[in-house]
């Protein structure tokens, strides 16, 4: 993992966490025992998903850089489809506080993508190769040969 890449995860993953916790924290108020339970499982569904997505995106990518576009796309779409699956299965449990669960849910993902973006905008990713393709002793004798041949 490139040190951008670290930086972008920590960045997120520093976001979310506190925002999650104060979720949890008002689910406990709200709710009770059920809601902090709720909180919770919501906040480590979203570190885990959100986490291993980067990672996947990140090996994807890794050795195929021109895929980071399709390869993202298609990483955030399931991650989306999971945290609505997650929302749509658990939403009647009795084993915690389902709309504190959805609510900490939601506002971790996007405390998450948000922290993404930023740390994305942010970090000083080079997206052209500062070493030269070409030696610097054949960019010397190609300069030095005349093009005609003679």
């Amino acid at each position: 993992m490139l040190s951008n890449d670290a930086r972008i995860l920590r960045g997120s993953a520093v976001l979310a966490a506190p925002v999650g916790v104060v979720a949890a924290v008002v689910s406990t108020v709200v709710a009770g025992e059920k809601g902090l339970v709720g909180a919770l499982v919501g906040l480590a569904v979203v570190l885990v998903f959100f986490g291993l997505g980067f990672w996947a995106l990140m090996r994807i990518t890794q050795d195929k850089p021109q895929l980071v576009m399709t390869a993202g796309l298609l990483v955030y779409a399931v991650q989306m489809l999971m945290v609505g699956l997650f929302i749509v299965v658990f939403k009647n449990t009795t084993l915690f506080n389902g709309k504190a669960f959805a609510l900490t849910l939601l506002v971790t993902t996007l405390a998450w993508v948000g922290g993404q973006v930023l740390h994305t905008m942010r970090s000083k990713t080079l997206y052209v190769d500062p070493e030269p393709s070409v030696p610097q002793e054949q960019a010397r004798s190609a300069k030095a040969k005349p093009r005609d041949g003679a």
